[in-house]
């Protein structure tokens, strides 16, 4: 059997001296991990790199086989990056969060689309990438089934003034409602309350940390804790650069 469709390289290891095997997240056919004859010499290094988008396809005698991928180029998004090492640490934290945490073989063509949306504007000149990273992991916990509800305060209703988020519920509670919690509840970013928030920070880079704080809570104690697992290196090397660098290209 054999099917083709679009895929985002996610990972490569080696497997023998010639081949990789090689994990795609797909458009129609989700997380999908097959082996690429001959991959691992100069061409194939570069083709499989985490990000790159690829015409693929795959074969196998049966569906649940490891299968082979024969593949070609759409657009090499990574290349694009290796002058900017904040930007390609958050394509490679994206890359490592999607192999690690999503379901293999199962299509979430949602998350398929708003990675070809981050991988276009970590690539392009869109100002404010740091904002449409965080709302990534949002949606990405939103397609693993933990969606955070920031459509009103959980403690009163209210629908304005949004500025924090109860680490029990992923619910947004707002100003006044969580005075009395101080350093309790998770700071929500103006960016993220879609109008319903306080004021931006003073420091575009202080919402951005707020918001990747914010994520990393939700999908270490849902996504990763329950099964005695960490989030993937990369991402935390993403969080680690971002705290250290003073300006973000852009902003």
């Amino acid at each position: 059997m054999h099917w083709s469709d679009t895929g985002i390289v996610l990972s490569a290891r080696r497997h023998g001296e010639t081949s990789l095997v090689v994990t795609l997240l797909t458009e129609g056919h989700g997380r999908h991990t097959g082996l690429a004859r001959g991959g691992a010499g100069k061409l194939g290094r570069a083709l499989y790199q985490p990000g790159n988008e690829l015409s693929c396809t795959w074969s196998g005698r049966l569906a649940e086989h490891l299968g082979n991928w024969k593949v070609e180029a759409r657009r090499l998004w990574t290349a694009d990056l290796l002058d900017d090492p904040l930007r390609l640490s958050a394509l490679s934290a994206a890359c490592s969060l999607i192999d690690a945490a999503l379901p293999e073989r199962e299509p979430h063509p949602a998350l398929f689309g708003a990675t070809q949306i981050l991988l276009q504007a970590l690539t392009g000149d869109e100002a404010h990438w740091p904002e449409i990273y965080v709302r990534w992991e949002v949606g990405l916990l939103t397609e693993l089934g933990f969606g955070l509800d920031l459509s009103q305060c959980a403690a009163t209703g209210a629908t304005t003034n949004l500025t924090h988020v109860s680490p029990k519920s992923g619910r947004a509670v707002s100003a006044d409602a969580a005075l009395p919690y101080g350093k309790k509840m998770f700071r929500l970013p103006a960016f993220l309350a879609g109008g319903r928030g306080g004021a931006p920070a003073n420091d575009p880079q202080a919402d951005i940390r707020d918001g990747l704080a914010l994520t990393g809570f939700f999908l270490d104690s849902h996504i990763f804790h329950p099964h005695q697992r960490k989030p993937p290196p990369a991402r935390q090397r993403f969080v680690e650069r971002f705290g250290m660098t003073s300006t973000i290209s852009g902003i």
